[in-house]
């Protein structure tokens, strides 16, 4: 896989090297508990578990999560990846970056770039992504990419013994091409 090239960030596949790293930057309480899926503690068999996941992905086209890299220093600094349920053209967005990188804006410009490979290399017609109510910077990454606010998802999810709601965000093919027509 080619790697997905921004003006300060790439998207790459993960690598088994990624994983101190990976360690590192999500065994972070507040990493846990702004998303959905990053348990708390975060230990390697999470991150190889994760490296797997990824790779097995790749190769059968059911996600494409990509290591979020700085690109002055080739430096991991979080993951994003889509799901896709090839069944309806559609997939849906996760992504965290790690705390020392966060308010720079590189989840947007990352957000920015997966969505037009979901777009124009997946051939997807729609993509959406959700965030727990509780991280509302998550909804702002969103926004900046034009994504459409479609509704609040109330107690939608368990989490820690507790129901959380999500606010859901989507963008369509059509959409998507109105506003980045090349």
């Amino acid at each position: 896989m080619t790697p997905i090239i921004s003006k300060r960030i790439s998207l790459t596949k993960i690598q088994a090297n990624d994983i101190p790293k990976i360690v590192d930057y999500a065994n972070n309480a507040k990493i846990a508990e702004m998303t959905l899926n990053i348990p708390h503690p975060y230990s390697e068999d999470d991150a190889i578990f994760w490296v797997n996941l990824s790779n097995q992905g790749f190769k059968n086209g059911s996600q494409y999560t990509f290591a979020i890299r700085l690109n002055s220093t080739k430096e991991f600094i979080g993951g994003m990846g889509l799901i896709v349920e090839k069944k309806f053209d559609l997939a849906s967005i996760g992504y965290w970056v790690a705390e020392p990188f966060w308010n720079n804006g590189y989840a947007s410009e990352a957000l920015g770039s997966l969505l037009k490979f979901g777009f124009k290399q997946v051939n997807l017609n729609k993509i959406y992504a959700t965030h727990l109510i509780e991280n509302p910077a998550s909804g702002k990454v969103m926004i900046k990419n034009n994504m459409i606010k479609e509704g609040t998802l109330v107690d939608h999810v368990k989490k820690n013994e507790a129901y959380h709601s999500l606010v859901q965000y989507r963008l369509t093919k059509k959409e998507y091409l109105k506003i980045n027509p090349q």
